[in-house]
Formats: C-alpha cells, structure tokens, sequence
C-alpha cells in the first residue's frame, strides 16, 4: 500500500506544488474553520514574542521575521487547500474489493470504492485535467479526471459540472445521484496507476496526510 501511495505521490507531486499568484480553488467550510483557527493561533504567538522585544533593533528584527512567516504561512495554506476529501462527509458504504453483487447477489469483484452521498457537490481531490465527460449504462454520469500518472472517475452523477479539456484545482466537478447501474444514491470513485486499477482509498490517506502536515507546520511558524 505504502510503494503505490509514493508512486501516486511522485506522479503528481509538481502539481500539488501550488504557484502563489496562479492559486485558486474553491473547499469545504470545514477546512477554512481549521485553517483560520490554526492562523489565529499562530498570530497570537507571534504577538506575543513581538511583544517581549524593545528598542529599534528588535522591532526591525520582528518585522523581517514577520514578512517571511506570512510568506511561509501563504505557501502552506496553499499546499493545504491544493487537496480536498470528495464529499463533505467520507462513510464507505463498498469498499474496494470483491463482495456480493447488489443486483445478481454473486460474488463479483468491486473495482472502486462507494461513498454516502445526498445530492452533495462533488470535488476533484487535487489539480488535474478533466479527460472525458460522459454517461453509460454502467457508470451513469461520469467525470474522469489526470492526476499525472493517475486517473480518478468520479460516478453516478446527477448533474456535470465541468468540461472536457478544463484543467481544475479542488473545485466541484459534479453533483452526487443514482444514474447508471445503481441501487440508490451514492459517489463510485475508482482509480487507475499506470493503467492498473487501485484501491481510491489510498487518495483519501493522501489528503489526510497532506492537510495534517501543514496544520502542524502552521502551528510551528
């Protein structure tokens, strides 16, 4: 699990590598609360070293220290908000694997992973290019996104919301449904390395991992 995690991460990490000026993406409430807590709590640290210093030396010291905190701080939040979980709220419902097949009731392979989902907008877990756009009788509505050496398809969609060709940061890409072969409303997500079809849960360690370093390297500046 670990080998194809760092083969996932060494494919894309230049794009999780977020240009300041070019930033723009759209996340989840929950993770501006975490963010902007985590900077209050810094700013008030800093205030209070600023405030243990005196005379011009030191306040000129402070300063510079202070500009190039902002910047460090600046570039983390970026990289924090450069990933983002799919779904507000993450419950596996099917996990990756075989199981029982809900509609023949045999034993059949499940090549993705099934999410609870009520007409939730879906997000692009990371920077990508949306390759194809479609709908079948299988997937339903689909949005298949390019993460470098990874393809993620995010399934069963009500509703599109991107383009073919659209190069996204974590913004939505698509409004949760039933479409296609489905028992009821949910998000299948699958993934494919270097054409082989992986476990997506890996993705969510991805984040997870990604937003914990940074909310400890915030809390550190």
């Amino acid at each position: 699990m670990r080998k194809i995690l760092w083969m996932i991460i060494s494919g894309i990490s230049l794009s999780l590598i977020p240009a300041m000026a070019q930033f723009n993406t759209v996340s989840s409430a929950s993770d501006y609360y975490r963010e902007e807590s985590v900077q209050a709590a810094t700013k008030d640290k800093e205030t209070a070293s600023d405030n243990t210093g005196s005379g011009k030396g030191v306040s000129e010291n402070t300063g510079k220290s202070g500009a190039r905190g902002d910047v460090q701080r600046q570039m983390v939040v970026e990289r924090y908000l450069s990933v983002s979980y799919p779904l507000p709220r993450i419950k596996v419902t099917s996990p990756y694997g075989y199981r029982k097949d809900p509609f023949t009731g045999k034993r059949k392979f499940h090549g993705g992973i099934d999410l609870q989902a009520r007409g939730d907008k879906v997000l692009a877990m990371m920077a990508g290019t949306v390759v194809k756009v479609g709908q079948d009788k299988t997937s339903g509505k689909y949005v298949t996104l390019q993460h470098g050496n990874c393809m993620i398809s995010y399934c069963h969609l009500s509703k599109i919301l991107v383009a073919r060709g659209t190069a996204v940061r974590p913004r939505a890409v698509g409004i949760t449904g039933s479409t296609g072969r489905s028992t009821g409303e949910h998000l299948h997500i699958t993934c494919r390395l270097n054409g082989k079809s992986v476990d997506p849960a890996i993705l969510f360690e991805h984040v997870r991992r990604v937003q914990q370093e940074c909310v400890s390297a915030l809390a550190e500046l």
